[in-house]
């Protein structure tokens, strides 16, 4: 497990089973000296149980696209909170090298994931829903795209936890062996 919780839990005076806030997720991400495994990422993310409230100001919405608030980031591991309109979806992408977490705190996440045949392109692998509350991700080298489904109809707000920080990222095309380059869009920090 990771450092923040073995050492910082007697100094805050939270015990190891008392849920993560915002504020103590935050502490845990900036307290590591080196990127964190996947797995601590989701039990911090497991862990977590952060407000609507706490999220408010990294929280906003735009047309056309998800929008994407960083919450933290240091040379190890970054924080975003993604909120999304009905029919937003990623790029259909893998992390180029990061390996992250993703937590549901309100909505349903649709997750797609593919294999990447150098010869046949990018092929379908799986689909799954995530509702409020549970913790999915991706390892390197792992093809998926995110969304909030147009059925939905609500909103989605999830919490990415990423080692290292995200940089540019690979996207692909399905049937297509072509793979692209893509860099997020500014965040709103």
């Amino acid at each position: 497990m990771s450092t923040y919780l073995e050492n910082n839990s007697i100094a805050t005076g939270e015990s190891q089973a008392d849920p993560f806030s915002l504020l103590s997720l935050v502490a845990a991400l900036e307290s590591v000296t080196s990127a964190p495994s996947l797995e601590e990422i989701y039990a911090w993310l497991e862990k977590a149980e952060v407000s609507i409230e706490e999220l408010q100001p990294y929280s906003g919405f735009k047309e056309g696209n998800y929008w994407r608030h960083r919450v933290c980031r240091n040379q190890f591991v970054e924080m975003l909170v993604l909120c999304w309109r009905p029919g937003q979806r990623t790029p259909i992408h893998d992390h180029n090298g990061s390996h992250g977490g993703v937590k549901v705190c309100q909505g349903m996440l649709w997750e797609t994931t593919f294999y990447y045949d150098p010869v046949a392109g990018l092929e379908y692998k799986s689909a799954r829903e995530h509702a409020a509350g549970s913790v999915t991700g991706s390892d390197v080298p792992d093809i998926h795209q995110l969304g909030n489904p147009d059925v939905s109809e609500q909103d989605l707000i999830t919490l990415h936890v990423y080692a290292p920080p995200l940089g540019v990222l690979h996207t692909y095309k399905p049937g297509s062996a072509k793979i692209d380059l893509y860099t997020p869009d500014d965040i709103d920090s």
